[in-house]
């Protein structure tokens, strides 16, 4: 496999207060990758630092083979690595087919047809609801337009920040149902959850965050079998 997206050293935070204390990981092309840890270990600032809302401090990006570290959102964006943040944050007052469209803004855009149709194939209550505002929706198919608005930029990797926070154990088990059916039709994910059990059995590695510095990477299955690593990093 080839590195599609490479961390070394990665330092980042705000004013005095440093949060990412030196990251190497690695994310291979068609793999699903989950960082896992608890809140408030940095997992929100490594992702905005890898999609360049927040600049790093020191270390290196690079995504397909090129260095990120400083480029600038629009321009990591094109590249192709995308990130669907936390809390879902879609246009409420816009229909669910506008959102989805505002997704090929700066990417996607002469595929913008072709690509929405795909987004409906994997999300069929999105087609149901094409016309309906956003801010109807309820918080699964928020969730659903999210990923969706970001599969309409045609990621090469896909970013998806705690997808399953505050959803139902019913939505939960089918939005990862989904993430498996989005990796099969060949996008690279990084998954970043506090969802341990779910992520493990979706993901191929896993890197365990805590207080800023990976504790543990390895494959999923390992990490899924370790009770001492769990109850230790995880709080399980």
């Amino acid at each position: 496999m080839s590195a599609l997206l490479a961390i070394e050293g990665l330092r980042a935070g705000y004013g005095e207060t440093e949060v990412l204390r030196g990251l190497d990981l690695v994310v291979n092309a068609g793999e699903i990758v989950t960082v896992l840890g608890s809140n408030g270990v940095g997992k929100s600032t490594l992702n905005r630092t890898l999609s360049g809302v927040l600049r790093a401090r020191a270390g290196a990006i690079r995504f397909d083979g090129a260095p990120i570290e400083r480029e600038s959102c629009a321009a990591i964006v094109a590249c192709g690595l995308i990130h669907v943040p936390e809390g879902r944050r879609v246009f409420p007052n816009l229909s669910v087919r506008e959102n989805l469209d505002l997704g090929s803004y700066a990417r996607g855009k002469p595929r913008r047809a072709q690509n929405r149709e795909r987004v409906f194939s994997i999300f069929p209550r999105l087609r149901e609801r094409a016309s309906q505002y956003a801010g109807t929706l309820s918080g699964g198919e928020q969730q659903m337009l999210a990923i969706g608005r970001g599969l309409m930029a045609e990621p090469k990797l896909l970013i998806l920040d705690e997808p399953s926070l505050g959803l139902s154990p019913l939505l939960v088990e089918e939005l990862f149902g989904l993430i498996k059916r989005i990796h099969a039709d060949g996008v690279s994910v990084l998954l970043v959850e506090q969802n341990v059990v779910q992520s493990l059995e979706v993901a191929d590695r896993a890197y365990i965050l805590a207080e800023g510095q990976f504790a543990m990477s390895g494959p999923a299955g390992q990490i899924a079998a370790d009770p001492e690593l769990k109850r230790t990093y995880l709080g399980l």
